[in-house]
């Protein structure tokens, strides 16, 4: 279907893929996966013909249409929501374009009518008489009301714009469909939908993705970019995580017999091969593992990031006390009503369909906004440890990674200390000398948490954690939470990452509140709560 032959790219001395031959064919789903740096992204610019390789050449099979995520959020301003995804299938699109032009001639030639025929018949063969139905439909799969599909882009909030561009992307049934972070600013309910709708699609698609759970639903193999080379695995991701991680333990006990080591992993590909548990999930329903030669799981050259949260002091047992509290932003109301009594160890999830709910909730608990009505009130023991969504004023400055770690540090903690706190978070020898105004979005976020883990908090407040991270500071970071015995309060769009750490889920509405002590899967399967939901957001 699409083929990368004899790929190299370099940027100056900085050597990304080093004569990459790979195969992409029909009917898979291949989720791409890189540390942070690795060419993820520009990987799929290769493949879609956006970055050209200084060697190699990519093969599309002849007749076959591929569509890509746009990721260029106003290119399509000025045009109107329903048209936006209609330009997803060029030649259709020229193709109506064409016609209406032929059509709206007031001297109208036979020489027309025969071109006009010849557009009918191919309009036709693409099933271009039921486009903007088709279009309509989508659009409000993805949440975007029949109202606004007339409306400009520029009319639209930024996420909705993002799922009117994932429409775009997936309209007309593309032969190849390249994504490149296709869950970002999505709500539950839009995920779910993209999930299912990858599920049942039957052509090729290549997405790189740092949620999980997503990855883990839709994907058929991995293609795993590592040592300048992109290699195929059959299986999701958690299959690859863990057949690799099996594979380094395998290769520290060097003591260990050939034969022993296959023995183990033969088994374990038996043993998670047979696990039906998750019914929706592509690979347990495709039976590809039966497909995997034993001999290609290798290790990885990946580092994962030492985060370790510990308590200066244990807190009491007077968490965070809320009253009636309520927001609103821009006079659009986000949340009211939320009474919350908050238990030692509790792990909340908050979420909404709107992010900006949980943002004005952890800012007005920090005191950087303040709430429309309501109160709250810590307990006398609490030291909180905050991560906002925003943290581009942490770095406003031209200090080195050491100095500026060195702010938050208690008193008396000498520098080779304040180094470890970066050391644990993979920056060591010269990137401690890094001016913090350069940093990259995922070293800013593994600067936030080493300011966390020095100060010793025993609650954290965490919005959108997760961004900018690579899958293994994730994966390390879940970890994590998962064990930290202190309190936490956090929102994440990452599924996998909500689900293993959430004890508690709140839901924030603009007509009250829920409250649940349950884990996130049995909280949105649960068919009480979703008509309890669609009440308030109604």
């Amino acid at each position: 279907m699409i083929s990368a032959n004899n790929v190299s790219l370099a940027f100056g001395k900085q050597k990304l893929f080093d004569e990459v031959n790979v195969n992409f064919t029909e009917g898979n789903c291949y989720g791409v996966i890189g540390a942070n740096g690795a060419g993820k992204s520009t990987f799929l610019k290769i493949l879609a013909g956006e970055v050209e390789p200084n060697t190699g050449h990519i093969a599309i099979e002849p007749g076959k249409r591929m569509a890509v995520l746009k990721q260029n959020h106003f290119e399509f301003d000025e045009i109107t929501v329903l048209e936006t995804v209609l330009r997803g299938h060029k030649r259709l699109f020229e193709v109506m374009q064409e016609k209406d032009a032929i059509y709206a001639k007031a001297d109208f030639s036979d020489a027309d009518g025969i071109r006009a025929s010849e557009l009918e018949e191919e309009f036709a063969e693409m099933d271009g008489w039921n486009a903007e139905s088709d279009a309509a439909a989508m659009l409000s799969g993805l949440h975007i009301s029949e109202d606004k599909h007339g409306k400009k882009m520029k009319e639209l909030s930024g996420n909705e714009k993002v799922r009117v561009l994932l429409a775009q992307a997936i309209f007309g049934n593309p032969d190849i469909l390249i994504l490149d972070e296709p869950t970002n600013d999505l709500d539950l309910e839009t995920i779910t939908w993209l999930e299912d709708f990858l599920l049942d699609f039957k052509n090729t698609v290549i997405v790189v993705s740092h949620d999980r759970h997503f990855l883990d639903t839709v994907c058929t193999h991995i293609a795993d970019i590592d040592f300048n080379k992109v290699k195929l695995f059959t299986g999701n991701y958690t299959f690859w995580y863990e057949s690799s991680q099996l594979a380094l333990r395998q290769q520290a006990a060097q003591n260990k017999k050939i034969e022993a080591k296959r023995q183990e992993l033969q088994e374990f590909v038996q043993r998670f091969s047979a696990n039906k548990s998750k019914s929706r999930q592509a690979t347990s329903r495709k039976k590809l593992l039966e497909k995997i030669n034993i001999d290609d799981i290798q290790p990885t050259s990946r580092r994962y990031p030492g985060i370790i949260f510990r308590q200066n002091r244990e807190a009491g047992n007077d968490i965070l006390k809320i009253d009636g509290l309520a927001a609103s932003a821009d006079g659009q109301t986000l949340f009211k009503d939320l009474n919350l009594m908050v238990e030692k160890g509790d792990k909340v999830a908050f979420i909404s369909r709107n992010s900006m709910a949980m943002t004005k909730l952890f800012d007005v608990l920090m005191g950087e906004a303040k709430a429309d009505s309501g109160s709250f009130e810590f307990g006398q023991t609490i030291t909180a440890g905050y991560l906002p969504v925003n943290n581009e004023e942490f770095f406003e400055t031209s200090l080195n990674l050491q100095d500026w770690l060195r702010q938050f540090a208690p008193e008396g903690m000498d520098d080779q200390d304040v180094r470890g706190y970066l050391g644990q978070m993979l920056f060591s020898g010269e990137d401690i000398k890094k001016k913090a105004n350069v940093l990259s979005g995922g070293e800013k976020v593994r600067c936030m948490l080493s300011r966390i883990m020095i100060t010793g908090a025993n609650l954290l407040i965490l919005d959108e954690p997760t961004n900018h991270l690579d899958l293994e500071s994730i994966t390390a970071f879940n970890n994590a939470l998962a064990t930290f015995p202190g309190t936490v309060l956090f929102t994440s769009h990452d599924h996998t990452f909500t689900q293993t750490v959430a004890t508690r889920i709140v839901e924030l509405t603009p007509n009250g509140c829920i409250d649940k002590m349950m884990d996130y899967d049995d909280y949105i399967a649960s068919e009480k709560i979703k008509e309890q939901r669609a009440t308030l957001y109604a």
